[in-house]
């Protein structure tokens, strides 16, 4: 059986036209037309200032922790429950994360304790240089509460919206709303330009300066002149071009996602023990990954008996992150709560959720997972809440 891949690469066509004309006027190179195209035309699609394309979401929080001026020895709290990519640049300033635990209502970082955690370092004095939010799988985090609690210490927020394109907060786009915000373009993301990222601000010269650091910071001047540390991380004129293509149909991808969330949710909400990453009343996740939960002590099946059950009929699938409190390289830093990430990593299942999924794949992966419960004792309720949802799977996908 052909491999059913958790959120691979879906070219539109769009794309090689973009990129022929990279080709066909030589430019191909870290800079370009198509550069500036894909920065105005991606600042546009999610309504943000100033855009700078760099090579990776990684790069970009790198560079947002340099201009917030986090430096060795510092703090900066982020959220636990995410990729190590989120707390990486943290460690390269020689700074120290302190980790925020998810809300139950969004998976993301709980206002409440990042707020408590404020105000007990602004107790004693010891304030962190900077807040960075995840906002996991397709879902932004609840940012109201989140920015009124960094702005009572003026503290910058950088929001790490790697995984949230396409997502809404109160009709804004996530990631925009903080002092900067990162979006990634990796294979696996709902648009991708194979490896890449974007930098956003509503501040001008922020995003001015992180143009030059990510160009090696060179001073202007004829020759090769430096008077700050400089980076490589540019986005090059071909991936721009990748990304100009990919950006005009982010909308049919969003839509497509969403619609195979639907047809899971149809087809698995009423099995014991089953449950999905919620949707917050304040806005429109992406669905950029299905995530469901297994609770065993309902049914006897856990998560990774799924998986493993998945994964023996070609299908991929992924644990929910592991929370960074939980990783032995951050073994050591403190971390506000805990237990909501630990129960999603220990329940949690990613399952293939790609905008180029076809009917027969969704099929295989409901059938899969269906035939795991029947296997459990629950035959019967497995039948009676797949078939109505696996007809269903054909109905016409639209732009909501």
């Amino acid at each position: 059986m052909q491999r059913i891949y958790l959120s691979p690469p879906h070219m539109s066509g769009l794309e090689q036209t973009f990129v022929q004309e990279a080709f066909d006027t030589n430019w191909i190179a870290p800079f370009g037309p198509h550069v500036d195209a894909f920065e105005s035309e991606f600042a546009a699609q999610v309504g943000a200032a100033h855009a700078c394309a760099i090579s990776s979401a990684t790069a970009g929080l790198h560079l947002s922790l340099i201009l917030t001026g986090v430096e060795r020895g510092d703090e900066v709290v982020v959220s636990d429950l995410t990729f190590a990519a989120s707390v990486n640049p943290i460690l390269y300033q020689g700074a120290r994360p302190v980790f925020v635990d998810s809300e139950p209502g969004t998976w993301n970082m709980d206002p409440q304790l990042l707020a408590e955690l404020l105000e007990q370092r602004a107790r004693v004095g010891k304030l962190p240089k900077a807040v960075i939010v995840v906002h996991l799988y397709g879902q932004s985090a609840d940012l109201d509460p989140i920015l009124a609690a960094c702005d009572r210490y003026g503290i910058p927020l950088i929001e790490d919206a790697a995984e949230a394109l396409g997502a809404t907060y109160k009709g804004h786009t996530p990631g925009v709303l903080g002092r900067m915000g990162v979006y990634s373009f990796n294979g696996n993301k709902i648009i991708t330009t194979s490896g890449g990222g974007m930098l956003v601000s509503a501040d001008a010269q922020l995003i001015a300066h992180a143009r030059k650091l990510a160009t090696q910071a060179r001073d202007p001047a004829p020759h090769y002149q430096h008077s700050e540390v400089g980076y490589n991380y540019r986005l090059s004129n071909v991936l721009a071009a990748i990304g100009r293509g990919q950006i005009r149909v982010l909308e049919e991808r969003v839509a497509t996602r969403r619609h195979h969330f639907e047809t899971y949710h149809r087809a698995l909400h009423a099995l014991p023990g089953v449950d999905f990453m919620p949707e917050a009343a304040f806005g429109r996740s992406s669905r950029w990954l299905t995530v469901v939960t297994f609770d065993p002590k309902e049914s006897g099946v856990d998560r990774e008996l799924v998986r493993l059950a998945l994964e023996a009929k070609n299908i991929e699938s992924r644990p929910v992150w592991k929370p960074m409190h939980l990783q032995p390289v951050f073994a050591t830093c403190e971390c506000a709560g805990g237990s909501v990430g630990e129960h999603l990593f220990e329940h949690g299942l990613c399952l293939p959720s790609g905008s180029n999924m076809t009917q027969q794949d969704l099929h295989r992966v409901v059938d899969t997972i269906r035939t795991v419960f029947k296997q459990s004792g629950h035959g019967r309720v497995a039948d009676e809440h797949c078939v109505d949802a696996l007809v269903k799977i054909s109905d016409p996908v639209t732009v909501d």
